[in-house]
């Protein structure tokens, strides 16, 4: 897949890279969940069949977050790097990303299809139900088929995905994080939940007690899940390791601190983790996060965190259990 970073308005290079007629999924994408990947397979089937190049434009930054339209976006399900992975994945053969700015916030509906579609050689666009577009969302998906269809563009528009009745959406994913259901979080998301950061120094309280921790400060501001106690996996130098991992305040303690941090504890693993890459892939919820009545208490609760989580990755890397979706 390459990858084709473009800005309003677009210079000659901007879409002079394909030189191809191209059949192009548009969206923001933040998670490409169940139902985005259902619209980004139709714009890669079109292309297949219509003997083009399959595309797929997202915008970046999330609109709402530069428009000011609401704090929760600056949060995000997949960055950047992650959504353009997940859309190799499904075999796309353009990624083109918008900056999106207020300059571009000012485009009405039909400068975009004029001035950024057509150059491009758009030849078919394949949309959400709910896609809007243009100065204030003026556009919807019907008024790019009639646009579109003014400088030879067809426009498909694909109906909500729903999973047990309910529409597949990024504020379901959210909603479905923040109560800490994993398993229908992998449902809706056709994967895991990950984040990704660095292992940085924290209080190294962990080691003393006999559970040594990574504290990962994340590199992206990544959704956050409900604070409590988890089973997950850790990616260290390429290799996953069973983990069970704390996010929370750390009550017991009475630091003060407000701001949930990630803890994980890696099981079986000795070693150096400071400074290192890693990733982090929530499996399941424990238990939620509650205040000790001591340093012995603690201790005896963690080793039985440990132990669950040992026992539960265990069995679903064996294929002893049914999880949502098998770890890979």
């Amino acid at each position: 897949m390459k990858l084709i970073s473009i800005s309003y308005p677009l210079s000659d290079s901007s879409f002079a890279e394909t030189g191809e007629e191209l059949s192009i999924a548009i969206g923001h994408f933040d998670g490409v969940h169940i139902g985005h990947q259902n619209v980004i397979r139709r714009a890669v089937d079109a292309a297949r069949q219509q003997q083009r190049k399959s595309a797929v434009m997202t915008f970046h930054p999330h609109p709402k977050a530069v428009l000011g339209q609401g704090d929760q976006y600056v949060n995000c399900l997949t960055p950047l790097d992650d959504k353009l992975a997940q859309f190799a994945a499904l075999g796309v053969d353009y990624a083109i990303v918008m900056r999106f700015d207020h300059s571009f916030a000012d485009v009405s509906p039909d400068r975009f299809v004029k001035d950024v579609l057509v150059p491009l050689q758009a030849r078919h666009a394949v949309v959400g139900f709910d896609f809007r577009f243009g100065h204030r969302g003026a556009g919807d998906a019907a008024s790019l088929r009639e646009l579109g269809l003014e400088s030879g563009m067809t426009t498909e528009v694909v109906e909500p995905l729903l999973y047990k009745e309910v529409k597949v959406s990024s504020t379901y994913v959210r909603e479905t994080l923040a109560e800490g259901d994993m398993a229908l979080a992998c449902e809706l998301l056709g994967r895991s939940y990950e984040v990704e950061g660095t292992v940085v120094h924290g209080h190294a309280r962990g080691r003393t007690i006999g559970f040594p921790t990574a504290n990962v400060g994340l590199t992206e501001p990544f959704v956050s899940p409900r604070l409590g106690v988890y089973a997950v996996q850790a990616c260290l130098d390429g290799q996953w390791y069973p983990a069970v991992l704390n996010h929370g305040i750390k009550p017991t303690f009475k630091d003060g601190e407000t701001a949930p941090v990630l803890e994980a504890h890696l099981i079986g693993f000795s070693g150096d983790l400071y400074g290192k890459p890693i990733r982090i892939r929530f499996i399941t919820f424990l238990r939620p996060e509650r205040k000790f009545g001591g340093i012995d208490e603690l201790i005896a609760q963690i080793g039985r965190d440990r132990d669950e989580a040992a026992e539960l990755l265990a069995e679903l890397a064996t294929g002893a259990a049914s999880p949502a979706r098998p770890i890979q």
